[in-house]
């Protein structure tokens, strides 16, 4: 059972374990990687796993020859369309029966919502700048197969923003992650990358309460 319970913090925390993972499994790393991405944009029900700072610290292992960087943004970017496209479709299928329900225990409903707020604000963006913000961009693909937006239109925005993620993320940590200063506090950095992550969203939400409080919509 412990050893159970810690394969599963080395695969929610893979950020912070991903030495230990290139050093034991080598090029399964890439693989490892792929399923990581895949499902955290995948799968509506796994929006904990970690995104923007396991980029971060792949394209960090990267610079030090030890992940190839054009092999290792190409597996990332293909995985997040794959992701993006398999949420969009099971969105398509089981979305309206979903929001048509109170009583679904694996979904959260709010977060369902502050995503078809954001649809409303931003629209088919959303899916772009969704991909910067954790929660939100496991749930867009998602709420746009529910019929916020038409899959043609959705792959493009898909593409677009799977790129922009991937080669902002890993690039960041290529140039930045093995500066002194970085690795010497690299967890405090990853943190970072998290709070910075979740800002845009505490913003919002700070926003949403703020006009319901003076009732402005």
């Amino acid at each position: 059972m412990e050893l159970f319970l810690q394969a599963i913090d080395v695969f929610v925390h893979l950020d912070k374990y991903l030495s230990v993972v290139i050093e034991r499994y080598g090029l399964l790393t890439y693989l490892i990687l792929f399923v990581i991405v895949f499902l955290e944009t995948g799968v509506v029900v796994t929006p904990f796993l970690p995104g923007d700072s396991l980029l971060f610290a792949a394209g960090a292992f990267a610079s030090l020859g030890v992940l190839d960087m054009p092999t290792l943004c190409a597996i990332l970017i293909i995985a997040a369309i794959l992701g993006d496209t398999v949420n969009y479709w099971i969105g398509n299928y089981v979305g309206p029966k979903i929001f048509l329900r109170d009583d679904v225990r694996f979904l959260n409903k709010k977060h369902l919502q502050r995503t078809h707020d954001f649809y409303e604000k931003y629209g088919g963006k959303t899916i772009i700048i969704a991909r910067f913000v954790p929660i939100i961009r496991t749930f867009a693909p998602f709420v746009a197969g529910i019929g916020a937006m038409s899959y043609r239109k959705f792959i493009a925005y898909n593409v677009i923003g799977a790129v922009l993620w991937v080669l902002v993320c890993v690039s960041s940590g290529y140039f930045f992650g093995n500066l002194q200063i970085v690795k010497a506090n690299f967890s405090l950095v990853i943190l970072a990358i998290i709070l910075i992550s979740i800002m845009p969203g505490v913003v919002e939400y700070i926003k949403h309460r703020r006009g319901l409080s003076t009732g402005q919509p």
